[in-house]
Formats: C-alpha cells, structure tokens, sequence
C-alpha cells in the first residue's frame, strides 16, 4: 500500500510493499502528525514554540525534545559548528534535524510490525528497506536543480539513508553559521549514510560548508555525497558510485 498525505509542510510518502498495510500506513502518519505538534516552529502550540516564547523551562521539555537537542549538539560538535540549530536572534530550529530522525524513528515503526519490504520519504529524505512490490531494489532519483523534470542520478540505497539539501525548491534558506552567510556557491548536495538520520543531519551540514562540504563527506567514513554546483558541474565522493549500481 502506498499512500501520501501533506505533513509538516512537506509531502510524506509510505509504501508498504507487498501488503495492504492500511493500519500500519495509518500509524505511520499519525506518528509524523504527532512530530509535527511537537517540533514544528510554524505552529503556536508546538513544544518548540513554547520553548522559543520562554514559557516552557528545559526542566518540563519531553523526552524526545531532550534527544532531538542532545543530537543537535552532537552534530554540531562533529561539524566544527556548522550545524547549528541556533538562529542569529536566538531561537531554536530543529528541523535540521527533526525531519532525519522522525523518518528514521517512522521506519522503526515499520520494522516493529514485522514488515521488512518499505520505503518512507519526507521532503526527499528517505528511508527504504528490502525490496519493492516488483521484487526489485528500492531506487531513488536525484533531481537536477536547474531542470525539476530530469533526473540526474539514480541511487539505489539498499537500506542506507538518503537525504538533499539544496536552494533549488525553498530558495535560499541556509546559512553557514559561522559567518551567517547565505551558501551561493552549490545548489544542491545529497548525502548517504547509514540511516536517514545520519544522511540528513550531515546534508544539512556538508552544505553550509559550501564547496568544503563535500571535502568533509570524502573524509567522514560512512558517509557517501553528490553536490551539484553553481556552475551546473556535479563531484561525488569516491564511493557514491558503488550506490548506483542496480
């Protein structure tokens, strides 16, 4: 069963291969709903925005705040501060690294029901295990930035996580934190790595490192990138190939 809703302002897709899932797709989607009142930044009554407004002290902050905050502050320490989920007038952002880690948490879902064929994807982060209803691997295509309509690369995951960051959809909304400027010089960068957690906080990352970010992914063991620059020329690292292989 495949099915896809808008949530947290993006579209979410669960395809449960093989099976009618109906119940479980269902679990699925109330699990991002739930994420969504907690972490989102655009709804008043969000754990976040109580958080932001200062009516809400870290002593009452819920169990999956605390594990959402103390991974952002991991991966800002293995980043040198890149990712940061600290805004220039203070507030807190975790979306950064929500998105990765609910698609993961979602997946964990899937898995507990006994179900080992799915794929998950918000806002073009990914998730997938097994195999689809064809029988065939999961496969994911990486748009070009410049043309939406053409796919430039495809990726099959085989069970790794795949997320994009990238200026191409949301325009241009990352920063590098250390200098507060906005990232001009690459349009769109695509990282894998072992889970979709891993793959999308360090996305977010590579990418306001700008053209260092993909540097840093070749050095990062099991992490794997593709960036697409301003000037329309694409680097992967040296292992992504072996992923785009069927």
């Amino acid at each position: 069963m495949r099915d896809t809703r808008i949530l947290m302002g993006m579209p979410i897709t669960v395809d449960i291969a093989g099976a009618s899932g109906a119940t479980l797709v269902e679990a699925v989607f109330d699990y991002f709903e739930h994420i969504d009142r907690r972490f989102s930044t655009y709804r008043t009554d969000s754990e976040i925005s109580a958080i932001n407004r200062g009516d809400l002290p870290i002593r009452d902050w819920s169990a999956e705040m605390m594990e959402v905050m103390a991974l952002a502050a991991q991966t800002k320490n293995q980043t040198d501060g890149y990712f940061d989920i600290r805004k220039p007038d203070g507030s807190l952002d975790p979306s950064g690294i929500v998105k990765g880690w609910a698609i993961r948490n979602a997946a964990g879902i899937v898995r507990r029901a006994g179900v080992g064929d799915f794929f998950i994807e918000a806002g073009g982060d990914i998730q997938s295990c097994g195999r689809n209803a064809s029988g065939l691997d999961w496969s994911v295509g990486i748009r070009n930035p410049f043309n939406a309509e053409e796919i430039i690369k495809i990726v099959y995951p085989r069970g790794h996580g795949v997320a994009t960051s990238g200026t191409y959809v949301r325009g241009q909304h990352i920063y590098n934190p250390l200098g507060a400027d906005p990232i001009t010089e690459i349009v769109s960068l695509t990282v894998i790595g072992s889970d979709v957690l891993e793959a999308d906080r360090f996305a977010t990352a590579a990418f306001a490192m700008g053209r260092q970010g993909i540097l840093f992914l070749e050095q990062a063991p099991g992490l794997e990138g593709y960036v697409v620059d301003s000037n329309r020329r694409a680097t992967p690292t040296s292992g992504f190939g072996a992923f785009c292989q069927p």
